[in-house]
């Protein structure tokens, strides 16, 4: 085990050993670390109870203790410790009725999803691995711990997460795994939104999301997602689009394109996404019918912004096949001679004092004039220009 992130976990497994307790790496890092893929984060589990964990290390923060977990910082870094747990009767077909603190390994993983994430490491490096998660990763399958149905019936979400994985990793799913979702996809209506988008947006940013989209598909888990279940044909379309490349925030433009048709609004809050986002996409949209109609000039760009132009540029060329305009685009905003209104040398102060006039709609029609004569070179962005500019034009 040669990881630097593991390295640095290390002190926290020997002290929870040589207080007497089992400690393991456990989880996706092991999965990933075993992949040979970068590992964002650590996580651990103790037989240790939170309490004891909390006795053991001096700084801790107890971000869910009710389900076991403590956070432990060591050396400026925080590391989630969970305690070896079993689960009761799920309710709702998304969580358990309650958490049952266990002091056995075993029975821990076996209350996980899928066996690539049901292995532990402990801190030499030595993997357990009761489920046979690495055969499963050798064959580049995703597997469920024991039978695929009471996995789903317990959380429906892992059903959604079975997809990601495929579009994150690449890999199949079992057949029996397969089976069970196609059979119990409408357990999905049971999970909230925001949890299914989360997975969702996993899916969607994945290296084989194509693959993802697919089982979504084929499965009928897409009929369970906001705005999606009238939509196969238009789904189906994005698997003929080479769309690899890009960015969550073009996947939901592409999306929003493909599906939304004349309610994007609706469309957009059924996700529950921020209204930011939102906010956003709307605009990307706008620019997506303008850009197929005419090239960017060098006021679009200004108007639209860097990152909205960007992004409509990108899913234009994408969706229909077109050059990508990206270089040029970034020449254009390069070369403008401001990139935003307030940074006209001008304001709206400035225009009452000269014209002698009480502020109105026509300030806010005058900026804008002025604004479009600093960006056609008609005038310098400096206060004496502008307004040499403005009496030449019998404005003043």
């Amino acid at each position: 085990m040669n990881d630097t992130l593991f390295q640095k976990a290390v002190p926290l497994l020997e002290r929870l050993e040589q207080a007497g307790y089992e400690a393991y790496f456990v989880g996706g890092c092991v999965r990933d670390y075993y992949l040979g893929r970068s590992i964002s984060d650590i996580d651990i589990a103790t037989s240790a109870l939170p309490e004891e964990v909390k006795e053991i290390f001096p700084n801790t923060v107890d971000v869910g203790i009710e389900h076991g977990t403590v956070l432990v910082l060591h050396n400026g870094e925080g590391y989630e410790v969970t305690t070896f747990r079993a689960e009761s009767d799920y309710k709702d077909f998304r969580r358990p009725e309650k958490v049952v603190f266990i002091r056995s390994l075993y029975e821990d993983l076996k209350r996980r999803d899928f066996t690539m994430n049901a292995m532990a490491m402990d801190r030499t490096g030595r993997v357990v691995d009761p489920f046979n998660g690495k055969e499963a990763i050798r064959h580049r399958q995703i597997v469920t711990v024991g039978k695929a149905e009471e996995r789903f019936s317990e959380d429906a979400l892992r059903m959604m997460r079975a997809a990601r994985f495929a579009s994150q990793l690449g890999f199949d799913l079992e057949d029996g795994v397969f089976t069970a979702i196609c059979r119990n996809a409408g357990l999905m209506q049971h999970i909230a939104v925001e949890r299914k988008r989360n997975e969702f947006e996993k899916l969607i940013s994945g290296r084989f999301r194509k693959k993802g989209l697919k089982l979504l598909l084929e499965t009928g888990l897409y009929i369970y997602l906001p705005g999606l279940e009238s939509n196969k044909k238009e789904l189906e379309k994005m698997l003929t689009i080479v769309c690899t490349s890009l960015t969550l925030q073009q996947m939901w433009l592409l999306i929003a394109v493909l599906v939304s048709g004349d309610k994007p609004v609706e469309f957009l809050k059924a996700w529950k996404l921020p209204s930011k986002t939102i906010k956003y996409l709307l605009s990307g949209l706008t620019w997506m019918k303008k850009r197929r109609e005419t090239p960017w000039t060098q006021w679009d760009v200004y108007d639209a912004g860097l990152s909205v132009a960007v992004d409509v540029e990108k899913v234009h060329s994408v969706l229909y096949q077109d050059e990508d305009m990206t270089e040029q685009i970034q020449t254009l905003y390069e070369n403008l001679p401001i990139k935003h209104r307030k940074e006209l040398s001008v304001n709206g102060h400035d225009l009452c004092m000269w014209f002698q006039k009480k502020p109105g709609p026509w300030l806010r029609a005058c900026l804008e004039e002025i604004e479009k004569a600093v960006l056609d070179q008609k005038t310098k962005n400096e206060k004496e220009k502008i307004k040499e500019w403005l009496k030449r034009c019998n404005r003043l």
